[in-house]
């Protein structure tokens, strides 16, 4: 594999984060940066590909009315209110 060195700012308090979490792992503060970067860039990417897909679907006229969106959600049971009782102290 190769790499490439990249160089970024980071705020002191989110360093030190990156310290302490390398610490706790026992693992380099690069291997840490390279785990979170590649798990940020996969999320990165499926959010995209939802997004696309779901342009793709609205493109393709697969939408709902507002109309019968507002009635399903009107339809959905509410939540039974929580009883609050006052505690005399």
């Amino acid at each position: 594999m190769t790499t490439r060195v990249v160089t970024t700012h980071l705020d002191t308090k989110l360093a030190r984060q990156l310290d302490s979490l390398a610490v706790r792992l026992d693992r380099p503060r690069g291997w840490v940066v390279m785990e979170a970067v590649a798990s940020y860039l996969a999320d990165e990417e499926q959010r995209h590909q939802a997004t696309l897909e779901a342009l793709a679907e609205i493109d393709a006229g697969e939408i709902l009315p507002q109309a019968e969106i507002e009635a399903w959600a009107a339809s959905l049971p509410t939540p039974k209110s929580a009883k609050i009782t006052s505690r005399k102290r």
